[in-house]
């Protein structure tokens, strides 16, 4: 027996890095312990990011959407912080997923010290560095939620 795919049963995230140009993807695990680079989507046109973004949704299994939103360095949301939190409701509309806003101040930084230490250089790493933020930003995220559970728990 064969039950029906319900969001419940979903246990995939999708973190998002938005650009202007590019967004980084990354994935994790079933089991939610780690988070892995899935590439980049065009972020224009922005109907076309969306129907590539509910592609990876449908294939993937995704239930949640964790998307950086850019606060400045003090916390405040400043005008790429608007236009995430737009970005983000378009997501939600568009693949039926509960999209959660997670702060990135800082990914890019760790995201290349990854890639350094990865012996990542030059136009590759340029190349890379949306989805190895993406990395970061999911990686934080699990390892938050993680840590929340065991607090819980003890």
């Amino acid at each position: 027996m064969t039950l029906p795919e319900t969001k419940a049963l979903k246990r995939v995230v999708c973190a998002l890095d938005l650009g202007a140009v590019r967004i980084g993807v990354a994935l994790s695990d079933e089991l939610g312990l780690l988070a892995h680079p899935r590439g980049t989507l065009q972020a224009r046109p922005r109907p076309k990011f969306l129907a590539a973004l509910r592609e990876i949704v449908e294939t993937e299994g995704v239930g949640r959407i964790v998307v950086g939103f850019p606060l400045d360095m003090r916390g405040t949301e400043g005008e790429a912080a608007r236009r995430a939190r737009a970005l983000a409701q378009d997501i939600a509309d568009a693949t039926g997923c509960d999209v959660e806003l997670v702060d990135e101040r800082l990914t890019t930084v760790q995201a290349k010290r990854s890639l350094t230490a990865s012996e990542v250089f030059g136009q590759k790493a340029r190349d890379r560095i949306d989805e190895a933020s993406a990395v970061v930003i999911l990686q934080a995220w699990i390892d938050t939620r993680t840590a929340r559970r065991k607090r819980g728990k003890t």
